[in-house]
């Protein structure tokens, strides 16, 4: 079990039970899953930076990425069905809660006049999702291989059933809000 698994478990269950009242332990909100998606449409005309990109998305995450495959044909962006647009991964458990704490407390603070990330991106189900404009910010990364400055979607995925107990959630785990 990951450190940081144990810590939401001795620090923010207590936290949230009192909070919302749960009466069952299983009612309090936990992270399923995180999502890293990275959409490349220059990969239309360039295939090499869908290679770099997985290649990166791998280091990243530590897991081997899928690969992303266009689902409609786009005349205007010359984009058929069944090309390669893109690559994402799905992190669950251990690796899910390393990565959170890897970019809550690492990444994140690496971004330049970084002020906390918006509250306003939750879905209405309790889940987050944030974009990173550089993937440079993981300490994985390294800046001199890098060919393209790239963007990368998080997702996160609670089991919360509101906003506000999935804000909770976020927050007591120490993701930065913006007041």
């Amino acid at each position: 079990m990951s450190n940081f698994r144990q810590f939401y478990l001795e620090k923010v269950v207590p936290q949230l039970t009192e909070a919302f009242g749960y009466r069952n332990r299983m009612q309090v909100p936990k992270l399923e899953k995180i999502v890293l998606n990275m959409g490349l449409g220059e990969a239309i005309q360039n295939i090499k930076i869908l290679d770099s990109a997985v290649e990166e998305l791998k280091m990243i995450s530590g897991q081997q990425p899928v690969i992303t495959r266009a689902k409609k044909s786009i005349a205007a962006f010359k984009l058929r069905t069944g090309m390669p647009i893109g690559c994402r991964v799905t992190l669950r458990r251990d690796r899910m809660y390393d990565f959170f704490n890897k970019l809550v407390n690492i990444a994140m603070p690496r971004v330049r006049d970084f002020r906390g990330v918006s509250a306003k991106a939750m879905d209405g189900q309790g889940n987050y999702s944030l974009g990173i404009k550089e993937q440079i910010i993981f300490p994985e990364i390294d800046y001199d291989r890098i060919d393209k400055i790239k963007g990368l979607n998080v997702t996160i995925v609670t089991s919360a059933e509101t906003d506000k107990e999935g804000k909770e959630l976020l927050r007591l785990l120490g993701m930065p809000f913006r007041n």
